[in-house]
């Protein structure tokens, strides 16, 4: 077996970078596989146009008979691009994409007449087994039905020789099976709520959008290296494996030169991203060996949603044409850095104005202080839920390492930042008196922008943290989708927003106060009410863990500690008050997450028990059998005193037995207690016997072989090596 490991390192070393030419500028390719507003007007009515700009602009249903012109240029324009098939793309609640293709050839009942035909009835909706994906109890098998329904709002797009089709899943009672129609939802109540507290500074504002710019990190490793790694074919992850002597210790690989065939593979990703729309802008050399990110253009939130999807899916076929295998997993290496997906997020008003971006004048400046503070009030409040929408069986591997943020979600906001909101709550309670309001507009909030210009830090250990004109929510997994943590974000501010008009108007209307007293009011009152959520220093540090409890802050480590909160009667209130998942679909949500933990930890003590007994210990016994014969020729050479020479051999022999002895001991230890696990009922705990009784065996099974890793002979190694998958470029 080990000779696939040495076949596959001599291949990975005999790689030359893919041919790759770039011919034209991206600004002229850019969007040219997207069906966007040029296209549309190219191949569009001017009635069906304006029916999908209506449906993208404010939300106006699309009369069916508009859909079918709208499909006729559509497909008019797909065929004229060399397009076959078509597709409903959505996103079911598996954390990836799900698509159906059919072929657009179509023939008459006699066989003649072949025509390539699509409608508005297929472009509208489609009808995908319900059941075969996860509902959380939603579905039962014999209830199979389901529909996706097109989203106009993310435009259409070519891939390959395909249409397809952003789209919507629901089930046949109507209860959201995907990740979009929840995200959809908290856009607009995030759009309504902060459109109404804008027109306290602006009556101008019509929309309010939400945006979001992610950062995605990955590994890059090749192929034939990957391949022959079960765990990292199974899992995405390395079960087993001892650290390279050389990690990232010395600093010399963020931010360094791009190897040069992954920076071929990069161009010709960035190629891809560019003809389908996705304005990816940044590529660079992360923190660990063969680790790199890729960030665009901030987006409105359900297209940068889509976008990032996208690229998951594009990323792998790429990889394909160059001979990596991309690892999206928040920690493939231990003892290196893993990936995150941090999502930077503001607020844009149609005006043109970023809502949390301080400008030049007071007014402006209490208008950002409005959203910042209001934004702080609700990850306070809720700062459960939060870390909830980013627990995964494989960021609980990141968070709290040494590159990540912890598991408690605190806000960082800068020392000069966190100076102002004291003034702030210095404010005198009731109505200003025109000396201290023309002081605080003059002296505090007129000169938030040069505060944040010269002052505002970064804090690599906050979970989420103000970045200048953003919030960027840092403890996102690098294989998520960022709808669940969007959706949440997004959900909580509203709702806090709609408090805080309440208790403006409130404010206004019974104590006869002026617009500036009362906000300044209510804003005074959420600083002293959010202190505890925020911090400035060291996430990583012991001391802030009991601080943090002693503020009250949950620190839930493991994903089903976690998931608890997602049905919580708080979550499910809110959700429900905001209209946007009811009862059912939380809970069928949080079922589903919990399940999908215990999925993944099953496959990987499965993968590991696999790994650990028919590579390690055959390979150990091998090298094993080397020694014992070397001992007995000692024993013929030397006689009785062969137990002095060959004691370093025979104590090599008794520790390979010790580690032998101790991996099959706890990988039938883990079996029983996985079958343990198996016979419960409840999800709930069902997921915590995996976390608590079948993964801490992980730790202890990969000790003993990453010890035989260091006293077996290399030459007899099976698995590709830690030094090799990481430093192999």
């Amino acid at each position: 077996m080990s000779t696939i490991r040495f076949q596959a390192l001599q291949e990975a070393s005999n790689r030359k970078a893919v041919h790759f030419e770039e011919t034209n500028r991206k600004s002229s390719i850019f969007g040219s596989n997207v069906f966007n507003e040029k296209a549309m007007k190219q191949y569009l009515t001017s009635d069906a146009f304006k029916a999908v700009q209506g449906a993208i602009e404010s939300g106006t249903k699309i009369d069916r008979k508009l859909a079918d012109y709208i499909a006729m240029g559509m497909k008019e324009w797909a065929l004229a691009k060399g397009v076959t098939h078509y597709t409903h793309w959505f996103q079911p609640l598996t954390g990836t994409t799900a698509e159906k293709h059919d072929a657009f050839f179509e023939t008459s009942f006699d066989g003649s007449d072949p025509v390539e035909k699509f409608g508005g009835a297929q472009l509208v909706q489609q009808e995908p087994d319900a059941s075969s994906f996860p509902n959380g109890g939603i579905r039962n098998t014999f209830e199979a039905r389901g529909y996706t329904a097109w989203d106009p709002t993310s435009p259409a797009f070519i891939y390959g020789t395909t249409l397809c089709i952003p789209t919507v899943f629901i089930s046949y009672t109507g209860e959201a099976l995907d990740n979009k129609i929840p995200l959809l939802r908290a856009l607009a109540a995030m759009d309504e709520a902060a459109t109404e507290v804008c027109r306290y500074f602006d009556k101008n504002v019509k929309k309010v959008t939400a945006t979001l710019g992610w950062e995605q990190e990955y590994f890059l490793v090749d192929k034939a290296l990957a391949h022959s790694r079960p765990d990292l074919m199974m899992t995405g992850r390395t079960l087993l494996g001892h650290t390279s002597a050389k990690g990232q210790q010395l600093d010399d690989h963020y931010f360094g030169s791009i190897p040069t065939r992954a920076l071929t593979y990069m161009r010709d990703l960035e190629q891809e991203c560019m003809l389908l729309g996705i304005p990816v802008k940044t590529r660079h050399n992360e923190v660990a060996p063969n680790q790199f990110e890729l960030a665009p253009i901030f987006e409105e939130t359900n297209l940068a949603v889509d976008h990032n999807c996208l690229l998951m899916d594009i990323m792998q076929k790429v990889a394909e044409r160059h001979d990596f295998k991309v690892l999206l997993h928040e920690k493939p290496f231990k003892g290196v850095n893993g990936s995150g997906k941090h999502n930077n997020w503001s607020l844009a008003t149609d005006t043109g104005v970023n809502l949390l971006s301080p400008s030049k004048t007071p007014m402006s400046n209490l208008q950002f202080l409005t959203f910042f503070i209001n934004t702080i009030k609700a990850v306070n409040d809720y700062e459960e839920l939060l870390r909830a929408s980013i627990a995964t069986a494989s960021n609980d591997h990141r968070l709290g390492a040494n590159e990540a943020p912890p598991a408690i979600i605190s806000v960082f906001i800068g020392e000069q930042l966190t100076k102002v909101l004291a003034e702030l709550e210095s404010v005198t309670r009731g109505k200003l008196s025109p000396e201290e309001k023309t002081d605080l507009k003059l002296n505090v909030v007129g000169k938030i922008p040069e505060v944040i210009l010269d002052n505002t830090d970064r804090n690599r250990t906050s979970p989420f943290a103000f970045t200048g004109n953003k919030f960027e929510f840092r403890a996102v997994g690098s294989s998520a989708n960022c709808s669940n943590a969007m959706t949440t974000l997004n959900t909580i501010v509203a709702k806090q927003l709609r408090d805080f008009k309440v208790e403006v108007d409130a404010l206004i209307d019974s104590k006869a106060m002026k617009k500036d007293d009362a906000i300044f009011n209510v804003l005074r009152e959420y600083i002293k009410v959010s202190k505890d959520i925020l911090f400035e220093g060291d996430g990583y540090s012991e001391a802030w863990e009991k601080e943090a409890k002693k503020r009250g802050l949950s620190n839930f480590k493991t994903t089903p500690e976690a998931l608890k909160a997602r049905a919580s009667k708080r979550a499910l209130d809110l959700f429900s008050e905001l209209g946007i998942m009811n009862h059912v679909e939380v809970e069928a949500r949080y079922e589903i997450e919990l399940e999908e933990y215990t999925k993944k930890i099953q496959i990987e003590s499965r993968v590991l028990g696999d790994i650990s007994k028919n590579h390690v210990i055959p390979t150990a016994i091998r090298y094993q059998n080397t020694l014992i014969e070397n001992v007995k020729g000692l024993k013929d050479i030397f006689g009785n005193e062969f137990e002095s020479i060959a004691k370093e051999q025979i104590g090599l022999i008794k520790e390979i037995s010790l580690h032998i002895e101790g991996i099959n001991a706890k990988v039938e230890e883990m079996r029983n207690e996985r079958k343990k696990a198996n016979m419960l009922n409840n999800a709930q705990k069902t997921a915590e016997a995996y976390c608590n009784k079948v993964k801490p065996y992980f730790e202890i099974i990969r000790n003993h072989c990453d010890k035989l890793e260091l006293l077996v002979d290399n030459e007899l190694w099976t698995l590709t090596k830690y030094r090799e998958l990481l430093f192999t470029k």
